[in-house]
């Protein structure tokens, strides 16, 4: 009879199974517990930050999303530009008042004329401008028969003239006017300017012809403060036009005798339409190519006033005499 082996059962207790299967339990649910806590938020107190782990067990702090500010799209411009508003016109200021004659206070900037109000009513005038006084003093030359050389008006039997400094004759833009003359002593007479006075004369001068500067001072004095304005006589004849010597349909020179305010601008009319003439210093308007020469002419006085001549032929050195005159101011 075989005998029993001593070796002893591989049998284990019932205890140490039940060791065995605490730990299994233990370890499941540290498990469990350890998964629950990788996958729930972080709830630290409001500091806006997740928290999350890594591939390698690190706990990484994320910053949290701030939302992009929604931009609101530019408006795409319009091809269609909106009118600008209207300037509102200035009113102009009041028109000053010449008054009797006070002794002129030479102005160093001005070398010598008073300061020159601005007036609105003649858009088109340069620096002789109505409503104004202006300060100077008076001279006198003998005037002879009332020939206006640097205006190239002729003889004339009106010899109650005078002769413009440079410096406001403007190119012969002072041609023409007629201008009221005041002494101190209160005196006065009208001119009419056909001369430009020379460089010796200052800003504000007017060389007088002999008989009108008896008009206001004798003789002997030779040289009187004055105050002058731009004057539009009441009653005028109708004005003429006169083409220079030389004249013809290749080239000429127009000028405009006897109108009763300064002449600011004369056109001509041509294939293109109403063309500008420059003006020279010895009172004609040139059109260098013949542009217009014999056709209308369009004139415009320093208020803004427009009379267009029609039927004025090329006749150099023949005063033509018109319908038409400027109106008075």
């Amino acid at each position: 009879m075989a005998s029993r082996s001593p070796r002893r059962s591989q049998r284990r207790s019932p205890r140490r199974r039940r060791g065995v299967l605490v730990c299994a339990t233990a370890a499941a649910v540290a498990l469990v517990i350890s998964l629950v806590m990788m996958l729930r938020p972080d709830q630290q107190a409001g500091d806006g930050y997740g928290a999350a782990t890594s591939a390698a067990g690190a706990r990484v702090i994320v910053p949290p999303t701030v939302p992009e500010p929604e931009l609101t799209p530019s408006p795409t411009p319009s091809a269609t530009r909106s009118p600008s508003p209207k300037a509102t016109p200035s009113t102009p200021a009041a028109t000053p008042t010449v008054a009797a004659a006070p002794k002129p206070t030479p102005s160093a900037a001005s070398g010598g004329a008073a300061a020159r109000p601005v007036s609105g009513a003649a858009p088109l005038a340069g620096r002789i401008r109505p409503g104004t006084a202006y300060q100077g003093v008076a001279t006198f030359y003998g005037a002879g028969n009332g020939d206006g050389h640097a205006c190239s008006y002729g003889p004339s039997a009106d010899v109650m003239t005078a002769a413009m400094n440079t410096t406001d004759y403007e190119t012969s833009m002072a041609c023409g006017a007629y201008v009221l003359v005041r002494a101190a002593s209160g005196a006065s007479v009208t001119v009419r300017i056909t001369n430009e006075c020379p460089g010796d004369c200052a800003p504000g001068q007017l060389d007088l012809s002999a008989p009108a500067f008896a008009k206001l001072a004798d003789p002997v004095a030779g040289r009187i403060p004055i105050t002058w304005s731009l004057l539009s006589p009441a009653t005028a004849e109708p004005l003429s036009i006169r083409y220079k010597t030389g004249s013809s349909s290749y080239w000429c020179g127009i000028q405009v005798i006897g109108h009763r305010n300064p002449l600011a601008r004369l056109e001509v009319r041509t294939g293109g339409g109403w063309v500008r003439l420059a003006r020279t210093e010895y009172n004609y308007f040139l059109s260098e190519q013949g542009s217009g020469c014999g056709g209308a002419i369009r004139i415009s006085d320093i208020y803004g006033e427009q009379l267009t001549l029609d039927g004025i032929a090329v006749r150099p050195d023949v005063v033509q005499p018109t319908r038409v005159q400027f109106a008075a101011h």
